[in-house]
């Protein structure tokens, strides 16, 4: 095994490289203390088939974070061209209260609010939580399913939204 040591590249070239690795656009919410908490996130993606599993990263310093801190379950919200209001209400500093005054939100399984016309809804039961850097990773177990019979998926690269 060698050992090299080697400096970590500058936060502007990660983020400007970062920003070409495009991604779904992804509202992530939950319920605590009977209040609903939302955040858009671009830092999804799958973990394994078997059992289905997802993982979200969210930012520590994020004003809804306590509620995920605490939240026992998830769920992610795929959004479909047209909603980018929705992305940058969930992804701006809105006040966590009016956030869900965009799109139509229905209570999941367990309660976690999901958008009734997101391009794919899953659902999720937290599994496991691990702090790297300055996020916290989420994972979880999907419990449900929700497709919309519209195939596009909101995409995001280069800074810009993409109508896929």
């Amino acid at each position: 095994m060698m050992n090299h040591s080697f400096d970590i590249v500058d936060k502007a070239a990660f983020r400007n490289g970062m920003s070409r690795l495009g991604s779904a656009v992804n509202v992530v919410t939950a319920r605590s203390g009977g209040e609903r908490y939302g955040f858009t996130a671009s830092a999804v993606c799958s973990v394994s088939d078997t059992p289905a599993t997802l993982l979200v990263c969210i930012n520590r310093a994020s004003s809804c974070f306590h509620a995920f801190e605490n939240a026992r379950h998830f769920c992610v919200n795929t959004l479909l061209p047209g909603q980018e209001d929705i992305s940058n209400v969930f992804g701006g500093r809105n006040p966590v209260r009016d956030r869900f005054a965009l799109g139509e939100w229905r209570e999941g399984l367990t309660g976690v609010p999901v958008l009734a016309n997101a391009s794919v809804s899953f659902e999720c039961e937290l599994t496991n939580a691990v702090d790297e850097a300055t996020h916290r990773i989420l994972f979880g177990r999907v419990i449900d399913v929700r497709e919309h019979e519209e195939q596009a998926t909101l995409l995001y690269c280069m800074r810009r939204y993409l109508k896929g």
